[in-house]
């Protein structure tokens, strides 16, 4: 990490498995030490934070061989699928959150179709952090803590740090459940005007969101309530605080979700209405046809039967009279339809 002309240079994925590996100074800043310098650590060096591709044999090789981890915990931090859980081991806490998933820094300016959380495993206690994320996500809370360490202005303890990463989790939720937001807004103005498969794509993307959503962020916020609670020498009052005030925002995003799935509901349910109208209107509209066109089919059926006696065969008016009487019918069958409310 170096500042050039005012400007922190952060540097991500020199070593292989590695994202990145600093020690905090304890007074909001790090220092970067590399492979190197993570074999070589000891606790009085400072406070330690390793960040990990967890799906790299490089970083799995230290996680189970060099970590000085117990098996299950380092059998747990490698898991492919998890769900948000804390489990406390001796004085530490093994920790597994998600987080939101967003495009690395030089594909900033490419929209991401899809924004889902990615799971965040981590080890945290009174001298090391140790984080793993897989190689194909990108998490932005990690960056801008990184960043804030850069400056001097970032944490200066591990319960500090964990406390920061919840928070800045948390805080990755709230654009993703502004954007879904939008999209109810407006859908909810294309439900009467718009094109019905289309709505009825896009709401069902966004009801499947909403669920998948829901389904991490109430396990997350048990987490974070059981970190909260933990009795941890290193979480200290102010940590625990910061932790509650997390819990309070998170808690406040899974009622905003909640709002927007009820929102989806209903929304679905005007759809489903608003097509069974369409349904109706069209039937009628046909039946309205049949029953115009009725008329002119039992006559032209009436007269078309080849048989004898069929009136008018010799008459040069008949056909006129014949067409005139159709005419009549229809308009009558019309205005019958008209005052009976079927056009």
């Amino acid at each position: 990490m170096e500042a050039a002309g005012g400007k922190v240079q952060l540097s991500y994925g020199v070593e292989p498995g590695i994202r990145f590996a600093v020690l905090l100074d304890g007074h909001g800043g790090c220092r970067e030490i590399g492979a190197a310098g993570l074999q070589r650590w000891t606790p009085e060096e400072g406070v330690l934070w390793v960040h990990l591709e967890r799906d790299h044999d490089a970083a799995a090789t230290w996680v189970t061989s060099s970590g000085g981890f117990d098996p299950l915990v380092s059998d747990a931090l490698l898991e492919d699928e998890s769900r948000p859980r804390v489990e406390p081991v001796d004085d530490g806490l093994l920790i597994i959150l998600r987080g939101v998933c967003a495009s690395p820094p030089q594909e900033a300016d490419e929209t991401a179709e899809e924004l889902d959380l990615v799971p965040l495993h981590a080890w945290v206690d009174e001298h090391r952090v140790v984080t793993l994320r897989d190689s194909g996500h990108y998490i932005t809370a990690l960056r801008d803590i990184r960043q804030a360490l850069g400056k001097g202005k970032g944490p200066k303890r591990a319960g500090e740090l964990l406390a920061l990463v919840s928070d800045k989790l948390v805080r990755d939720l709230e654009p993703v459940l502004d954007q879904m937001d939008e999209e109810v807004d407006e859908l909810d103005e294309l439900i009467f005007h718009g094109e019905a498969a289309e709505v009825r794509e896009r709401l069902k993307l966004l009801r499947r969101r909403a669920v998948q959503l829901r389904r991490y962020l109430s396990p997350q916020r048990d987490a974070l309530t059981r970190i909260e609670h933990d009795d941890a020498p290193w979480l200290t009052e102010r940590d625990k605080l910061r932790m509650r005030e997390v819990i309070d925002k998170l808690m406040r995003c899974i009622e905003y979700l909640d709002a927007i799935r009820d929102r989806t509901s209903i929304l679905h349910d005007d759809l489903s209405t608003v097509i069974s109208e369409r349904i109706a209107r069209n039937s009628n509209r046909l039946a309205a046809l049949a029953a115009l066109l009725l008329p002119p089919s039992v006559v032209a059926g009436l007269f078309g039967m080849n048989v004898g006696g069929i009136p008018g065969v010799n008459d040069t008016w008949a056909f006129i009279i014949i067409v005139a009487l159709v005419a009549i019918t229809s308009i009558v069958t019309l205005y019958v339809l008209k005052r009976v409310n079927w056009l």
